[in-house]
């Protein structure tokens, strides 16, 4: 309860009108995309809301840092869509129960550490995707649904949508130029509503995404049989739901400490989410995870610490049981304003201007998954891919690297002076370097600039010393850990031990 508890404590500084006012803008915000997202998986609409208020709350008060908003993303939701269709509605509820609980054993195992895999090309091509994905569905707005069809807006109504749209960028924009005293965003949505009010200006409103009135989310066990064909057919959907949000979380986490200049905890978001995401299960939630738009409204109204968050996920609930006729009139032009806003400083401008600066590779890695991001909508894929292509290319670049000095000494002994790692991708490269046919009878081969990193590197010396012996040459090794001297199998070779030079990493398994 100790992050709870700090919200009380005065010796901090906290801003508390800002984080209120953050808080209330956030709520804004959050309310049409967990609807929408709600909506398109098929779900009840207030599954997308209680799923905002429970992720909201959770995390915030629980989660790895403050300023972190989650609520029900669509990142998650849309690994859900076929699970409804196919199953219904119960089975997600379970699904989503599940996926919490292998983000709690991540969190429990610490395996939150591993997004620092994720190179900064990936992370410049996941926020430059993301930017566009955020803008791309702010178009959606200018569509209205006719006979069961979305058709673009025409004539006075496109108007007066653009027109309010371009007055709300207009105040986000300006307005911190004459005061900061209050978020701009939320006087752009509370000036477009007024306006909309007063002047009885017929625009397109929240209330005609979904009706947002309900009451508290209510405790139920989901209505499925419990049984091995069950669990077969929710796990798939669980852990494919429970990495993406993990994913999208520990990016959005890694943002916001660049942004805030602060650590986070990895970890503890892990856990935080997983709980969340079971309390979705059994309260009615479409399950959610870190939302990266809301939490760039968060910081750039000026909230830093977990006030912010808990006001959000309250604001919802308190719209949801009290005040929904008010919320529905406001205007969609409002909330669309703000996330292009959103969207162009969630754009990394920096990108460019360092483009010529960066590795082709690394340019081509950023470019893919922007592009992956785009196309797919699947965050995860498009991290968890160009994760792998930068692996594949640094495992290329390092099997380049190894060398061998050569020489032979006055007595006639040739040395082999190692340089670069063995591993899997260099023992092509480090086999070709030795010319045992041709060598004197002795031999010294020294790893102490070397390592050898993987079971292909000690079978790469294995295979080594066997040729060797084979030509009836004598073979020595210096500089061998202790692992890699009792893997060698072939007893002929000999291995010169010095204890106070010796390397001790282990093999495959770095400790």
């Amino acid at each position: 309860m100790k992050p709870f508890l700090q919200l009380f404590d005065f010796s901090q500084k906290v801003d508390y009108k800002t984080e209120i006012l953050a808080g209330l803008t956030v709520a804004m915000t959050m309310m049409p995309e967990s609807l929408s997202f709600a909506i398109l998986a098929g779900l009840p609409p207030l599954s997308g809301l209680y799923a905002a208020f429970i992720m909201g709350l959770v995390t915030a008060i629980f989660g790895g840092r403050p300023g972190l908003i989650s609520g029900g993303a669509g990142a998650t939701v849309i690994v859900l869509i076929a699970l409804v269709k196919s199953n219904g509605i119960e089975y997600v509820f379970a699904a989503v129960a599940l996926a919490g609980l292998l983000q709690i054993i991540v969190g429990l195992f610490k395996l939150g550490k591993f997004i620092r895999l994720v190179p900064q090309p990936v992370m410049f091509g996941f926020v430059n995707g993301l930017a566009v994905i955020i803008f791309m569905a702010q178009l959606e707005q200018f569509k209205v649904n006719v006979n069961g069809d979305l058709v673009w807006l025409t004539g006075s109504a496109l108007y007066i949508m653009l027109g309010l749209v371009a007055l709300t960028i207009a105040i986000v924009v300006f307005l911190p130029k004459i005061t900061k005293a209050v978020p701009a965003s939320l006087v752009a949505i509370v000036v477009v509503f007024l306006l909309a009010l007063v002047f009885n200006i017929d625009t397109k409103t929240v209330a005609d995404i979904a009706s947002v009135g309900g009451g508290f989310p209510p405790f139920h066990i989901p209505n499925i049989p419990f049984t091995l064909d069950t669990l077969q057919i929710i796990f798939p959907y669980a852990l494919i739901m429970a990495a993406v949000g993990l994913t999208e979380g520990l990016l959005t986490l890694n943002l916001v400490d660049e942004i805030t200049e602060t650590k986070g905890n990895g970890n503890r978001e892990c856990l935080a989410q997983g709980g969340a995401n079971i309390l979705n299960g059994f309260f009615y939630g479409m399950g959610g995870c870190p939302m990266i738009a809301q939490t760039l409204v968060n910081l750039s109204a000026g909230a830093r610490a977990r006030l912010s968050g808990i006001v959000a996920a309250v604001t919802i609930l308190f719209i949801v049981l009290f005040g929904s006729s008010l919320i529905e009139k406001v205007p969609m032009a409002a909330l669309t304003g703000v996330m292009i806003m959103v969207a162009i400083g969630t754009f990394e401008w920096m990108s460019f201007r360092v483009i010529n600066k960066m590795p082709r590779k690394d340019i081509f890695v950023g470019i893919l998954v922007a592009l992956i991001t785009i196309w797919l909508h699947n965050l995860a894929l498009a991290v968890l891919i160009g994760v792998i292509i930068s692996a594949l290319v640094f495992a290329w670049e390092s099997a380049k690297r190894i060398r061998a000095r050569k020489y032979i000494d006055e007595d006639g002994v040739k040395h082999y002076e190692i340089y670069g790692p063995l591993f899997f991708g260099s023992v092509t490269n480090f086999t070709e370097k030795f010319d045992v046919a041709n060598d004197p009878q002795r031999v010294i081969v020294d790893f102490r600039d070397s390592r050898i990193a993987d079971m292909s590197g000690i079978d790469a010396l294995n295979k080594l010393t066997d040729r060797y012996r084979k030509a009836g040459k004598e073979l020595h090794l210096r500089h061998l850990s202790d692992d890699c001297r009792q893997l060698l199998k072939n007893a002929d070779a000999v291995i010169e031990v010095n204890v106070l030079e010796d390397p001790t990493y282990k093999v495959a398994n770095d400790q």
